[in-house]
């Protein structure tokens, strides 16, 4: 079944049978007047509250840049607000985790880096150094990587293992064509053997090329 147009689609659950790349996801709730942050997660939250009748519009960001004055000079404890201090995930914040965790060069988690943008794009002046530390513990939650990403790479790579594959000269433009076709339908994002069985014909068309 072909992805149809969002405006067409007539619920959440039609929604969620397709898959959306990020970019499409914030165009859908720009264009629809909706908050537009990051994470795909968050997109998806939104779009399903627009489903059941609710608008969640963009929120207005808050004045810090007077606050955030002179904060490099500034000692960094566990109360440290995340926006106060104008966190970055440079050499500065990367020795003060080294030196709470005891961790010698130290590396964000991707759900640290999630979250410090959502904290960021929310305006959320109550959320602290320390908080972030506990999201690297995997004490709190606050947002999370979008594992979803990683679905085209896995497939690629699931469809170069595949033996049968072998008789297209270009493997990386095959895998793309028919991650295309499988994108835009309501069927598993993940490769199998039966999709080359299923979409044959388009599949050979690569290989007289």
């Amino acid at each position: 079944m072909d992805r149809p147009e969002f405006d067409s689609i007539k619920d959440f659950a039609e929604f969620s049978k397709y898959y959306w790349y990020r970019e499409e996801l914030i165009k859908i709730c720009k264009t629809h007047g909706l908050k537009a942050p990051s994470g795909k997660i968050e997109l998806y939250k939104i779009i399903e509250a627009y489903f059941n009748g609710e608008k969640i519009l963009p929120e207005k960001k808050p004045a810090v840049r007077n606050r955030a004055k002179n904060t490099a000079s500034k000692e960094l404890t566990l109360e440290t607000g995340l926006i106060e201090c104008g966190f970055t995930f440079g050499p500065r914040f990367r020795e003060f985790f080294e030196k709470q965790t005891g961790i010698s060069r130290f590396k964000f988690n991707v759900d640290m880096v999630a979250t410090a943008k959502a904290v960021k794009e929310n305006g959320d002046e109550s959320f602290t150094l320390g908080d972030l530390l506990d999201i690297y513990y995997g004490k709190k939650t606050y947002a999370t990587y979008d594992k979803s990403a990683l679905q085209w790479n896995q497939f690629v790579k699931d469809f170069c293992a595949d033996p049968a594959t072998i008789v297209f000269p270009d493997r990386m433009k095959t895998a793309a064509k028919l991650w295309k076709i499988v994108r835009e339908s309501d069927q598993g994002k993940v490769y199998t053997s039966g999709l080359l069985v299923k979409y044959r014909d388009e599949m050979d068309n690569e290989v007289t090329k």
